[in-house]
């Protein structure tokens, strides 16, 4: 029998060859790792990490998955002994960090400043409801929030999710039922783009702080997860939400600084909040 051109790149496999697929995955890993951690630095790290394993342990790759798989499984292997070890996120992460931005002037300040002065300084509603959707995400148990991102926003099939996170398709199945359902009722009592009784109003505020000549309403209204919510589909709503997330490159889009710079305050403030919270 013939080798396919895939075996042989397998067998053949180098530094150099490595090195050019992981350059092709690593904006996708970079991003993932952001949303799963809240934090750059634990992003890049992670990522820097996960090359330098993969690069230590290339002979041991047999091909059993695609490559992109065997990455984000180094990557999730590395990010889930961190996350563990660190408490789940509050589902009102808003409510609070948002009281902790109104008495922070230097937030304020320094998020203006970036406003006026960085190309990738804009403030867009699409990209807050992916900044929104990762903070929330952070309330869920580990494993939903991991298959949730997996299989939603990178688009992974539930066998490839089975062999990053290493367990069976029908747990995959559960922590994406229970994750999603958890999600989609969070959103529907919280989110005011969705629902005329949501408590957060944020990219509203937020549009009319950084954008005072915009009609909120009528760019908001560019966005089909709120045209679409007053049909009430939840469902469609949550899988209009996940479009979004893929959409958006939260290291290079329009509005990354200053969405980072939002993150870090975030997680500043949820690290302290947690440290008070008792168990």
């Amino acid at each position: 029998m013939i080798p396919s051109s895939e075996c042989l790149f397998l067998l053949n496999m180098t530094v150099e060859l490595l090195n050019r697929e992981f350059e092709s995955n690593i904006g996708q890993l970079r991003s993932y790792l952001l949303r799963i951690t809240a934090s750059v630095a634990d992003a890049e790290d992670i990522a820097q990490d996960t090359y330098l394993k993969a690069v230590e342990k290339i002979n041991t790759f047999r091909g059993d998955s695609s490559l992109k798989t065997w990455f984000f499984t180094i990557a999730s292997n590395l990010a889930k002994d961190n996350l563990r070890a660190q408490k789940r996120w509050v589902e009102n992460v808003t409510d609070i960090t948002k009281a902790a931005a109104l008495s922070n002037k230097q937030f304020f300040q320094e998020a203006m400043n970036i406003r006026t002065t960085s190309p990738h300084g804009q403030f867009e509603a699409k990209e807050h409801i992916a900044f929104c959707f990762t903070c929330i995400s952070k309330s869920l148990p580990l494993e939903q929030q991991l298959c949730i991102f997996l299989k939603e926003v990178y688009e992974f099939k539930i066998n490839e999710i089975t062999t990053i996170l290493d367990t069976t398709e029908a747990m995959v199945k559960y922590y994406l039922h229970t994750g999603r359902g958890k999600m989609i009722n969070i959103f529907e009592g919280r989110c005011a783009l969705i629902n005329k009784e949501g408590v957060c109003h944020q990219c509203s505020e937020l549009n009319g702080i950084f954008n005072p000549k915009q009609n909120t309403q009528v760019e908001l209204m560019k966005i089909d997860l709120v045209k679409e919510a007053e049909k009430g589909e939840k469902e469609h709503l949550f899988d209009l939400r996940m479009q979004i997330m893929r959409e958006i490159d939260p290291f290079k889009s329009k509005a990354s600084e200053l969405q980072l710079h939002h993150l870090e305050h975030n997680r500043q403030v949820m690290e302290k909040y947690l440290e008070k919270k008792p168990d």
